[in-house]
């Protein structure tokens, strides 16, 4: 109840006409920069923190949290129309939207991505009043051995449903690995994969490999094959979801949150892990399982719901524990110092007007996040109707573009048309592209996890499963690889009888 209470008069600082002004501007900013490859949300709020010096902080945070919401929405309309994450939590979009929109469903697919992060959003933030202080005691109590078995279950998780064999997503998975591996180990500090140059000393950046495997293999796929077959505009058809369309997604819109929301509290990846797992998830439960990776709907609902919610349970160990589990929560908890605020317990008695305003905000942002980009849908579509040649090389410009801008080093190029190259190589022999991007993003968080487990335990590997929590996740791994030999057991079986 005085949460209830708490909440109502943060609505009254978040409706002030100066406020909405910054959570529309915050919206508006981050739909247009999220749709620019390699420009994210965590680079747009650090790029505005020299802006907001002059601000009042409830001011500044409302626009802050409107851009992390706008940014995410923005980088799945591009992963949907043109194959190109616009930032990594977009990642899992292009898997079923962009077939989609190649199939003249593109405005459908951005409508009910729309949507679903309209209900993610919604479910998430209420999740983040009622639950804060229990999400923010589990996240306490979480160690190395329960973040590497969550990081083990999305490698197996996203390996055993995509590609056409379960060999084919560990060999993509083990490509994503290994390029996770380039840099300076974080321990040791020596160099791994770095062939003598500085500039890969910080390894490669995510954003470069997703942008690189999608859109330049993409680019290069669709250029080998012009010759064979006409170039012709994709069309955009129906602007608006049907009453099939419906029906289908209105529990994925509503399961999203609660495999996003958790995961977005905890230190495990940001939106990444939910939307991947709630990808499997929609799979099997989905009655349309030969559609999947030819334009099921399901998958662009259930994950970008859960992506929405995951951004609002970064905010309870933010607010509640000065704990950063996003690159954007960092940069905003940065935003919290540069204002003289240090996040934490004490934060919401010392701080109610911004932390309450910030909280009302989130709910104003996804209403207007929603009136902008529904009706834009078909607009965006339209994208489509350009011809390919033309739209790649569009496509080509930009992703050039967002990779420059990510490290400002011309290396960044090559190393983006390499990606590209093995991207297109990939497509080529049948390996599926998802399994080598959740292997870059969470590659290096695992590596660093298993040794912490390990350093705590002197070395034993009994360290790794000495939590239940740990062991419930192994025993969901363990079901997720034996369950597929179990029922081809059971059907022999019943084919015997």
């Amino acid at each position: 109840m005085e949460s209830l209470t708490s909440l109502m008069d943060g609505f009254g600082t978040a409706l002030t006409p100066v406020n909405l002004l910054w959570a529309a501007v915050g919206v508006l900013l981050g739909t247009a920069i999220g749709v620019l490859p390699g420009i994210g949300p965590a680079m747009a709020v650090a790029l505005l923190l020299p802006v907001t010096y002059g601000l009042e902080p409830t001011g500044a945070f409302i626009m802050f949290a409107g851009i992390y919401y706008g940014a995410m929405f923005g980088g799945s309309t591009t992963s949907i129309l043109l194959n190109t994450p616009g930032e990594s939590a977009a990642v899992v979009a292009a898997m079923e939207g962009h077939p989609m929109a190649k199939a003249g469903r593109g405005a459908q697919a951005l409508a009910a991505a729309a949507i679903g992060h309209f209900t993610g959003g919604m479910i998430g933030t209420i999740l983040l009043v009622a639950l804060a202080p229990a999400i923010a005691a589990l996240a306490v109590g979480i160690g190395a051995p329960d973040y590497f078995a969550l990081m083990v279950l999305a490698f197996i998780a996203v390996t055993s449903v995509l590609g056409s064999s379960r060999i084919r997503g560990i060999a993509s998975l083990l490509i994503g690995l290994t390029l996770g591996l380039v840099g300076l180990d974080q321990l040791t500090g020596q160099q791994r994969l770095t062939f003598g140059s500085l500039q890969l000393a910080d390894g490669i950046d995510v954003v470069i490999v997703a942008v690189g495997l999608f859109a330049i293999g993409e680019a290069l796929w669709v250029a080998a094959h012009l010759r064979r077959t006409a170039g012709r505009p994709v069309p955009v058809g129906r602007p608006w979801l049907g009453r099939e369309d419906v029906r289908r997604t209105w529990k994925p819109w509503l399961r999203g949150p609660f495999i996003g929301f958790p995961f977005g509290a905890i230190p495990a990846g940001g939106a990444e892990i939910p939307t991947f797992l709630s990808y499997v998830t929609e799979k099997r439960l989905s009655r349309h399982k030969d559609q999947f990776g030819k334009g099921a709907i399901e998958g662009v609902a259930g994950p970008e719901s859960a992506a929405s919610a995951s951004a609002a349970g970064t905010l309870v160990s933010m607010l509640t524990l000065g704990l950063p589990t996003t690159a954007v929560a960092a940069v905003m908890l940065a935003a919290f110092q540069q204002y003289g605020i240090q996040p934490g317990p004490l934060l919401f008695e010392r701080e109610p007007e911004l932390v309450w305003g910030l909280i009302a905000s989130l709910f104003v942002g996804m209403v207007l996040l929603l009136a902008l980009n529904l009706p834009l849908a078909p607009v965006w579509a339209k994208l489509l109707r350009i011809p390919r040649p033309y739209l790649y090389a569009g496509i080509l410009f930009f992703a050039a573009v967002g990779a420059y801008a990510v490290g400002g080093e011309a290396l960044d190029l090559v190393v983006l048309l390499v990606v590209g190259l093995l991207g297109l190589g990939m497509r080529r022999y049948g390996l599926p592209v998802l399994p080598a991007v959740i292997g870059v993003i969470l590659g290096p968080a695992a590596e660093q996890q298993l040794r912490r487990a390990l350093q705590i335990s002197d070395g034993s590997v009994t360290g790794l499963v000495n939590t239940p929590f740990s062991v419930t996740v192994y025993a969901v791994v363990l079901l997720l690889l034996g369950w597929p030999l179990l029922r081809k057991a059971v059907t022999r079986r019943r084919t015997a009888a």
